[in-house]
């Protein structure tokens, strides 16, 4: 006999607008998929954050407000994503996002490791360390890149007198 499979949601989010046409969905879809059949989780539906930051508050995030009015109203309490970044890369607001799902006592996993990002914090402070390092390691990893990005920019700069905006006339 076939066990019953818990419902669940999956959360997809990149932060650009040049990304949405890229292969970033259809990544972290698969990788949803992958550990729902493991694990037996049947995903419901699928929500897409289409240029939202992972530093975004819940107010800015309209497919996870989405999520949540959903939890309160329909007894599905897991969201998966593929990633910790995928769900926030600010250590402040994954902890504050975390907090709400924690008060509908909904679950939030990550795919990649199988780490329930809203374990609660009594009884087991190793899981709130984790959830916070995984949060904070987004954090750099997203301010390393803005980093690197921005020296790219100011070398481009350098060599050819422009980098970004609008071409000038003959361009």
């Amino acid at each position: 006999m076939k066990k019953k499979q818990i419902p669940a949601f999956g959360y997809l989010r990149v932060s650009g607008i040049s990304q949405i046409d890229k292969n970033g969905f259809d990544r972290q879809k698969e990788e949803i998929i992958k550990y729902a059949q493991a694990n037996n989780y049947e995903i419901i539906d699928f929500y897409y954050e289409k240029a939202i930051s992972g530093t975004s508050d819940l107010v800015d995030r309209p497919a996870l407000s989405e999520i949540m009015l959903r939890i309160a109203g329909n007894g599905v309490k897991t969201v998966i994503v593929e990633r910790a970044d995928r769900f926030a890369r600010d250590l402040i607001a994954s902890e504050l996002l975390i907090k709400e799902f924690q008060k509908m006592d909904a679950k939030v996993i990550e795919a990649e490791s199988g780490s329930d990002l809203s374990a609660a914090d009594d009884g087991n402070p190793t899981s709130k360390l984790i959830r916070q390092i995984l949060a904070a390691v987004s954090e750099f990893d997203k301010n390393s890149t803005v980093l690197k990005l921005r020296m790219a920019r100011k070398r481009v700069k350098h060599i050819k007198g422009k980098c970004e905006g609008r071409k000038t006339f003959g361009e």
